[in-house]
């Protein structure tokens, strides 16, 4: 079988995106916080994320999105949530199997709730309907660090709480924080800024499409309380934690039951 290339590139609303797979389905992921907000990836985390994807690209043509550059000031997860719908739209069509991941899973939970129509199945991964308050505190520290360009401290901020058991995450968060030294933070100020005011409990029954809640009983961003809470309020979802893991959760066991979970007739 013929694989095909990594593609990076801008659809034509601007959202920036990384394309691993070669699969017959369309799997879109919601990407976390990076302090590279706002562009491809370059070739050498493109290639790692592609690794940690590996698993999927037999079933799967996956776009991992980001948000546009040039958010304005107070722009909302919301906002950020009807990028995302545009770019299906205009570019695959829809209905499409979305990850959530992280900052990505907050959007997420807006995207599902307000374009049923567009989401088949939905993973939130190591997300959940708000960030605990330490997180929040921590986000905004690191969001006014980045602001005054103090990237060494922002990243060391953000990411150090981190699962980096595994080489692929470590990776790529040292390589996020190396190149955003002469990275404009605005976007990634403007992320945080609207995440801190995330809060989806209200609406998590909005959310119909089969949902499978899955993360890490030790994530250093959630309390596994979240978790619960959000699998909770979605009917019908799922929730799986796995003991002993953090931020984001992954593994071999996690790999299976997320393919497993996309597998499953609707």
């Amino acid at each position: 079988m013929t694989r095909s290339k990594a593609i990076a590139g801008y659809f034509r609303n601007g959202l920036p995106y990384n394309q691993v797979g070669y699969g017959p389905r369309t799997l879109v992921i919601f990407q976390g916080l990076l302090q590279v907000e706002n562009k491809p990836l370059p070739s050498s985390m493109a290639w790692l994320y592609g690794r940690y994807y590996k698993y999927l690209e037999e079933d799967y043509t996956t776009y991992l999105v980001l948000r546009k550059p040039g958010l304005p000031e107070g722009y909302t997860l919301q906002n950020m949530s009807d990028d995302y719908a545009t770019m299906i739209q205009e570019e695959i069509g829809g209905p499409v199997d979305v990850i959530g991941v992280s900052t990505g899973g907050s959007i997420a939970h807006h995207f599902a709730a307000d374009y049923p129509d567009l989401v088949r199945k939905l993973i939130i991964h190591s997300s959940a309907y708000t960030l605990s308050d330490s997180t929040k505190r921590v986000q905004l520290r690191a969001g006014y660090l980045a602001r005054r360009r103090q990237w060494k401290a922002a990243y060391a901020m953000m990411f150090s709480p981190a699962d980096y058991s595994r080489p692929v995450i470590w990776i790529v968060s040292l390589l996020a924080g190396m190149l955003a030294a002469s990275h404009d933070p605005s976007d990634f100020v403007v992320t945080i800024e609207a995440e801190d005011k995330f809060n989806f409990k209200d609406r998590l029954a909005q959310i119909t499409a089969p949902t499978l809640v899955v993360a890490g009983d030790e994530d250093p961003f959630y309390p596994a309380a979240l978790f619960r809470e959000t699998a909770e309020g979605i009917p019908n979802a799922r929730l799986i934690l796995y003991k002993g893991l953090g931020h984001p959760v992954g593994g071999k066991q996690f790999r299976q039951d997320v393919l497993m979970f996309l597998k499953e007739r609707c």
